[in-house]
């Protein structure tokens, strides 16, 4: 059975998740730039403030934790005790506003590549995977 946290102590685990230069995305950043390429890192004037951005190739990459971004593996579908239906609602919430963001960037000219958290693990397939969408 999972535990069950307090208000409080779920209040703070979730206020330790950082928004940017997690683990999965420094990850995916030294796969890239050991492969030779450099980007520009969330920049704001772009909807949803990618990643990772390859400004003269015109590519996006979005780095999303399985759990915030609603994944469908077995840590995006992981769910809290405390409070669930205020997490489902969040989570599905940052998922409609991810799918919007990037059809804005695809109808701006972007070619984007979302790389889920529970798809870093193997990272031969993770350099091949970035070489690909940015050799195309």
């Amino acid at each position: 059975m999972a535990d069950v946290l307090s208000l409080a102590q779920r209040t703070a685990c979730m206020r330790a998740v950082r928004s940017k230069d997690t683990s999965p995305e420094m990850l995916v950043r030294r796969t890239a730039h050991a492969l030779g390429y450099r980007y520009a890192l969330h920049v704001g004037r772009l909807p949803g403030k990618p990643d990772l951005v390859f400004t003269s190739r015109r590519k996006i990459i979005f780095v999303h934790g399985c759990f915030w971004h609603n994944h469908n593996c077995a840590r995006g579908s992981r769910m809290p005790a405390t409070n669930p239906v205020y997490w489902q609602t969040k989570r599905e919430r940052n998922a409609r506003r991810d799918t919007a963001n990037i059809r804005q960037l695809r109808k701006e000219g972007w070619s984007v590549m979302t790389i889920w958290e529970c798809r870093t693990k193997n990272r031969a397939a993770l350099a091949t995977r970035i070489r690909r969408f940015l050799q195309s």
